[in-house]
């Protein structure tokens, strides 16, 4: 009679099936766009660094503008990739480790980047036929200089999934599961160093465009030290008379208030002139109506110790939107 424990699956060595199952699948794919990515690297470095440094098309200067750190990452490629053929998965990641930095700097630079790519292709005509010449280059599969110039960023993000999916499904009993964690740890605070790097950047452009909009005295000085939440056309209904389309711009800090310039005006037309600034630090918020998710709109109720708006739209979708970033950007000051 066979005995009722025999031939049972134990739930302990299924676990560690599964563990080595998801390791060698994540280990593969780590492998295979490792190839794919150094490729592509050395493809960049080769038609486009290369040949730009011995045709002297683009100034020193120019050229690591353009490419920031891009050989160095392209070094610390090469220097991995023979550990995770050889299949040093913790060994070769811990090494790769000592560059994360390079990525840091090449993010810190991606703005620089871009605008040394948009001015050169602007008013540098050898350089502006030379990238044409090498995006139609069948290695490059359709892709222009402006994507290949975010891949490092891009391998970023794939590196910090894999490695985090690799370091566990690594048993803790297994000899590179220390130099994994450690790896896994320090790939996931350069992605996020590197991912609000990329918020800041995008701020900053949200608050420059904001500022070109505007005219007016209390305009001045939006650039410094705030966050751009949202803006949008809402009716300001007041104590008497019809309500009034304007143009918010809400900040973490304040929301302002812009009419805008007449149609035909020879200087600024397009521009908002700045009509108000209120702080959202003294905001009391309160949505009026508009709570049942209607066709009809709704309204909000913003008080300050000197003045109280009432704010309108007809999208209740729209009004939901503000209100969310509305309590956002309030309690954001409270903090």
């Amino acid at each position: 009679m066979e005995s009722p424990g025999l031939g049972a699956r134990c739930p302990v060595q299924e676990q560690r099936a599964r563990w080595e199952r998801k390791r060698a699948c994540t280990a593969r794919e780590l492998l295979e766009t490792e190839r794919r990515y150094q490729e592509q690297l050395g493809l960049v470095a080769t038609y486009f660094l290369g040949i730009l440094k011995a045709k002297g098309t683009l100034r020193p200067p120019e050229r690591q503008a353009l490419f920031g750190s891009w050989e160095l990452i392209y070094g610390a490629s090469q220097e991995l990739l023979p550990y995770l053929e050889g299949g040093y998965w913790g060994q070769g990641l811990e090494g790769f480790c000592r560059h994360l930095e390079l990525y840091t700097q090449f993010a810190a630079n991606t703005e620089r980047s871009q605008t040394t790519l948009k001015e050169q292709l602007k008013k540098n005509k050898r350089f502006r036929r030379f990238v044409q010449l090498q995006e139609g280059r069948p290695e490059f599969g359709g892709l222009q200089l402006q994507d290949l110039l975010s891949l490092p960023l891009e391998r970023l993000q794939q590196y910090e999934n894999l490695v985090v999916a690799l370091a566990e499904n690594t048993g803790p009993n297994s000899p590179d599961h220390k130099q994994l964690t450690r790896a896994a740890r320090l790939v996931s605070e350069t992605a996020q160093r590197v991912h609000s790097i990329g918020q800041k950047q995008k701020n900053d452009q949200h608050l420059r465009r904001v500022q070109a909009l505007l005219s007016g005295r209390q305009a001045k000085g939006l650039t410094s030290g705030r966050w751009f939440l949202r803006q949008g056309w809402l009716l300001v209904v007041p104590p008497r008379g019809e309500p009034r389309p304007r143009m918010f711009f809400l900040f973490s800090d304040m929301l302002l208030m812009a009419k805008p310039r007449p149609p035909l005006h020879l200087l600024q037309s397009g521009t908002f002139s700045c009509r108000a600034l209120y702080p959202m630090a003294q905001c009391q918020l309160q949505r009026v109506f508009g709570h049942s998710g209607g066709p009809c709109g709704g309204l909000l109720s913003l008080s300050f110790p000197y003045e109280k708006l009432l704010l309108m739209s007809t999208d209740q979708e729209e009004l939901s939107r503000w209100y969310h970033s509305l309590t956002l950007a309030i309690n954001s000051q409270k903090n």
